[in-house]
């Protein structure tokens, strides 16, 4: 390996690692990622990480850090680990200075590129790479300045909940506000998905640490007697909204997985429904604006009067605009033409990701006409290589699940499908759904899942 001509700081691998993430999975690092990376760069162990951030180091060993590992391999497309990720951004930057873009040779999409220090003050900031969808993001904004606010998100995956509840949370914050994003991705099936007591525990330490307070759980737990709902309830009133005057907007992300879970959501779902009407009354609950974001339609049965599904206000991201798509291109510093939105929506729908990442391979392979890259999208040699075997692995892996999207791609109208499969298909983002009518998302995945499918009686 060449020498470096100038040592990578951490800022600069900081930026290329979020700029990576967002281009595969579509959001940026959370704070306790950030944490293990800063200190995995300065080669500490997990017990000192975990010591300077107010964590567990079991915690991080064990669930964060593994997680964070397999994701920044997908991302970095080669194996990553706590030892030698520092080393594998600095090949990916050496590999990038000296062809621009870096190659994978199972999937040609590129990896951005780091700005040096120098540089970055003329590129445009990763923040600002962002497509508004007015008026959502004022609504949402104005809405979560209400005292007890709650909105609720919808969208399939990749369609860009993440931005706007970043986009959110950042203007919120500007204002003063705490604000803390919890994906439930991180809670352990077998561990945290089982019982209510022990995902309870769970959820408060997580949050906690989204605020950046000490977990105190212990002051204030006491499932014996008071029970783990009302346990829960007090570490928020009593600890996590009293630290100051200023209000909290927390983002509770993928709720859908706890669906799959009766045991856990009858109750959690009801005790977030049972917060939003104590702020009605109770002024520290007031302080208490609620973010849920979800991929599906909630299929699941709850008491109305313990939903929190049927209150506060609902939003659904829905594709962008050719306008969109335009202003996304000019963002990638690319001169679009109404053939080219024309070309990439007629294939891709206005599918952010899809969008995204076709403008982001023309912009970087100039070589490369518009028309090879169409006709290679959607084949296994195409720029969406990687994103389409995902789905296809899932697919074989549940035969049932692939025979009803078969019927769906195979059909000439929108056809009807039992209601968990039209869920779960629209959660991956494979179909729309209009009612109880089912469509594919857009005509790549149409094209693809033809050729692969056809093999299913």
């Amino acid at each position: 390996m060449k020498k470096l001509s100038e040592s990578m700081d951490w800022e600069c691998g900081l930026e290329m690692i979020n700029q990576a993430l967002l281009a595969k999975v579509g959001r940026q690092l959370s704070l306790v990622e950030v944490a293990i990376l800063k200190g995995a760069w300065e080669g500490e162990t997990y017990e000192a990480i975990a010591d300077a951030a107010n964590y567990s180091a079991g915690y991080l060993k064990r669930h964060v850090g593994p997680k964070l590992w397999q994701m920044l391999s997908e991302a970095l497309e080669q194996q990553v680990s706590k030892s030698n990720f520092r080393l594998a951004l600095e090949q990916i930057r050496q590999q990038n200075q000296e062809s621009k873009v870096l190659l994978s040779a199972n999937n040609p999409t590129p990896v951005l590129q780091p700005v040096s220090n120098s540089d970055r003050a003329e590129e445009t900031p990763i923040v600002d790479r962002y497509v508004k969808r007015e008026p959502i993001e004022t609504i949402c904004y104005e809405t979560l300045l209400q005292p007890g606010s709650l909105i609720r998100i919808k969208a399939p995956s990749l369609m860009g909940k993440t931005l706007l509840v970043n986009h959110t949370l950042a203007k919120l914050a500007t204002g003063g506000y705490r604000t803390g994003n919890l994906s439930f991705e991180l809670a352990d099936r077998k561990t945290h998905l089982t019982n209510l007591d022990k995902f309870l525990r769970w959820f408060c330490i997580n949050v906690s640490r989204e605020l950046e307070i000490p977990p105190q759980l212990d002051d204030y737990w006491d499932e014996e007697d008071m029970g783990s709902k009302v346990s829960c309830t007090t570490y928020f009133e009593d600890y996590l909204l009293s630290q100051d005057d200023s209000p909290v907007v927390l983002c509770l992300d993928d709720v859908d997985l706890l669906f799959p879970h009766p045991e856990i959501y009858e109750d959690f779902f009801g005790l977030l429904r049972s917060w939003y009407e104590k702020a009605r009354s109770r002024q520290r609950w007031k302080k208490l604006r609620l973010i849920i974001v979800h991929s599906t339609d909630v299929y699941i049965r709850l008491n109305i009067n313990q939903s929190p599904f049927n209150v506060g206000l609902p939003i659904e991201l829905s594709e962008f605009s050719s306008e969109q798509v335009v202003e996304l291109a000019k963002q990638q510093g690319l001169e679009s033409t109404k053939d080219i939105i024309e070309a990439l929506m007629q294939l891709l729908g206005g599918h952010p990701y899809l969008i995204e990442q076709a403008l982001f391979y023309l912009k970087n392979h100039p070589e490369i006409t518009l028309e090879q890259m169409l006709a290679d999208a959607p084949t296994d040699r195409g720029i969406y290589a990687s994103h389409l075997r995902k789905y296809w692995l899932n697919l074989q892996s549940n035969p049932d699940l692939a025979e009803a999207f078969k019927k769906v791609i195979t059909s000439n109208q929108p056809v009807h499908l039992q209601p968990i499969q039209a869920y779960q298909l629209q959660s991956m983002g494979l179909v729309k759904l209009a009612g109880n009518e089912i469509e594919p998302r857009c005509k790549l995945y149409c094209q693809y899942f033809l050729q692969h499918l056809e093999d299913i009686q």
